[in-house]
């Protein structure tokens, strides 16, 4: 792949992540919004380890903590054990179904939330409702969209590159 085409195919579908996570939606769609950076994220170090790694994926956090209004970190460190993870399984993950890779990305999802979930319960008690639930069954639910989506975009870049 193209140095630089890679770099413009994982900003461009961060950006759609980030502008899907920031949509205005009503409360009740609001608690079934997937962290869709981080299953954006989740595809492109599985498809390209050696470009997208921990350092892409803390920049994205960071990016995405300020976007989001949260505290600014926190996004970072979930981002980046998430990708860890994804670096160290990825020759595994490869080989999997998408649904066998669903359970991966649940994990990673689950991972994520609880990671937020601890960091809110150190600034006031919070309890864990079914809330905290819908999410991560909406992101592993759509990760065989985000999968085969962003595959349609990168083998149709590659497409046009050879017919050039």
């Amino acid at each position: 792949m193209n140095k630089t085409l890679w770099f413009y195919q994982v900003t461009l579908t961060i950006v759609v992540a980030m502008c899907l996570r920031i949509l205005p939606l009503s409360h009740t769609l609001e608690l079934f919004n997937p962290d869709w950076v981080l299953l954006a994220l989740i595809y492109w170090s599985l498809v390209l380890p050696e470009r997208v790694g921990i350092f892409y994926a803390w920049a994205v956090g960071l990016l995405t903590d300020e976007l989001t209004g949260q505290l600014f970190g926190q996004h970072a460190l979930a981002y980046s054990l998430a990708i860890y993870a994804c670096l160290k399984l990825h020759k595994r993950l490869r080989q999997y179904s998408l649904l066998q890779q669903g359970f991966f990305i649940f994990c990673c999802l689950l991972l994520s939330q609880l990671l937020f979930f601890f960091i809110k319960n150190l600034h006031q008690s919070v309890q864990l409702s079914s809330d905290f639930w819908l999410p991560l069954l909406t992101g592993t639910a759509c990760w065989p969209l985000v999968y085969t989506a962003l595959r349609f975009l990168r083998s149709a870049e590659q497409t046009n590159i050879d017919h050039r």
